[in-house]
């Protein structure tokens, strides 16, 4: 793969311009405690389905606030040290995928906000044997654990199903719009100012390189993200917006994108 070449629009420029999405303005629902007082920050049409679900009588946002914090229950007792895949990092993907799901009414939230949360319950390293095999093990862990807290057994297999395709290494297709929505929201959060950060860190676990000491944009050599963090960018990260699975995240992994190549361009500038 060539890398990317031109200047882009300044590391600045490119991250005020994605700071002003509505992306920015979603409120995670554990800061709502009352759907019948306060919508902020709902998705539209959130309340109407929460309200139909029929196994849950109680008002919308009472179910997505008691559920939120089982979930965030969980993590707490099973998640690892990575600062990479924290708690933050859950919250920004469940944060993506409800502004997503705003263009798709007929996405089922539970399961996507399950699904956001759960995701990397078993998080295997970048480099280990095992890593495409990390997405079914923690489907596999989630519905454990779901199943034992009472979720609704009806979700259950489309929760899994999310959390198995949300995976880059696993390959497995998303087959249901919120298998889609988590794989966009999730791969969202790989870009933009946050995902930049995001690969610096994992490439220094790995022991990479920051860039090749003398061709930073790899002008004049075979692109190596294993060697080089830097090159992580047009290896990976520039394939992205051309595979999200929804229109909306298309738009907003565009504008990331935008970032992370102005912040190639000017790492080289500084670097030689």
């Amino acid at each position: 793969m060539q890398a990317p070449s031109g200047r882009h629009e300044s590391w600045t420029g490119a991250a005020a311009k994605d700071s002003g999405t509505h992306v920015a303005h979603v409120v995670h629902v554990a800061h709502v405690t009352d759907v019948t007082h306060s919508t902020h920050g709902t998705p539209p049409g959130a309340q109407a389905r929460y309200t139909a679900l029929p196994r849950f009588p109680k008002a919308a946002m009472s179910v997505r606030s008691d559920w939120n914090a089982r979930l965030l229950a969980f993590v707490a007792a099973e998640r690892h040290d990575d600062g990479a895949h924290d708690l933050n990092h859950l919250h920004r993907v469940w944060r993506n995928a409800s502004a997503l799901a705003a263009e798709h009414p007929e996405a089922d939230l539970l399961v996507i906000e399950a699904a956001c949360y759960l995701h990397d319950i078993v998080n295997l390293p970048k480099n280990h044997p095992d890593r495409s095999q990390a997405s079914r093990l923690a489907a596999e862990r989630a519905v454990a654990l779901l199943a034992g807290a009472g979720f609704p057994a009806e979700r259950l297999d489309a929760v899994a199903h999310a959390i198995e395709a949300h995976s880059f290494s696993a390959g497995i297709p998303p087959r249901s719009i919120e298998a889609r929505i988590v794989q966009d929201a999730d791969r969202i959060d790989a870009l933009g100012a946050v995902g930049i950060a995001r690969l610096f860190y994992i490439a220094g676990q790995m022991r990479s390189a920051l860039a090749h000491p003398d061709d930073a944009l790899a002008a004049h050599r075979p692109l190596d993200d294993r060697a080089y963090a830097l090159d992580h960018i047009a290896v990976k990260l520039a394939r992205l917006p051309a595979a999200m699975q929804t229109e909306a995240g298309r738009r907003l992994a565009a504008r990331r994108l935008e970032q992370a190549l102005a912040f190639r361009d000017a790492f080289a500038e500084e670097w030689q």
